[in-house]
């Protein structure tokens, strides 16, 4: 019994590498604005402390759950076709 293969019919082994090198890439690029925005809205910029106090660590978990929703809607709105509404 042979094992299916990972890479969808019609796809080149080649093809199947840079499909998911782009989607690597833009996880990265995804993770870097998350966390550069967050940080800036939400960290003190004068540092006192070493450790983030209790207002930063809350507001950057609802930076971060909004920063998911927000994407997880427009990435379903594109799969369909839709464009995003303002």
């Amino acid at each position: 019994m042979a094992t299916p293969s990972p890479i969808p019919a019609g796809i080149t082994k080649d093809q199947a590498f840079n499909m998911a090198q782009t989607e690597m890439e833009y996880r990265v690029e995804l993770f870097n604005k998350l966390a550069q925005t967050c940080f800036v809205k939400c960290v003190d910029k004068r540092y006192k402390e070493a450790e983030l106090n209790m207002g930063e660590n809350s507001c950057i978990d609802r930076c971060v759950s909004k920063y998911w929703q927000v994407n997880g809607m427009v990435g379903q709105l594109l799969s369909v076709g839709k464009p995003p509404q303002q």
